[in-house]
């Protein structure tokens, strides 16, 4: 299975989106670790994972506790000039001038 062309994250089923945020509230994770805080079955997670690493939402780590395992990770927004992490801006408005 490939991925569309522009295919984003809106573009994805349910459970995609909810192991999405997941991952984004609770980290960096192992599938059964998922399945948990989920409540998806393991076959649907699994699934989820495959699409969102499709379209390198998701990165797959080794697990060192338990190398048998896969640690799963938001892959970490890149700036527009590829220098790392993007940072937000900074809106201080009680220090303006």
């Amino acid at each position: 299975m490939t991925a569309t062309d522009g295919e984003d994250l809106e573009d994805l089923p349910p459970s995609a989106k909810l192991v999405f945020k997941v991952l984004e509230y609770d980290g960096p994770l192992t599938q059964k670790q998922i399945v948990e805080e989920s409540m998806l079955s393991a076959r649907t997670v699994r699934y989820a994972l495959e699409r969102l690493e499709e379209i390198g939402i998701v990165d797959e780590d080794i697990y060192f506790a338990d190398a048998r395992q896969s640690l799963y990770r938001l892959e970490e927004p890149v700036a527009a000039d590829g220098s790392g992490v993007e940072e937000s801006p900074k809106n201080d408005a009680c220090c303006a001038e």
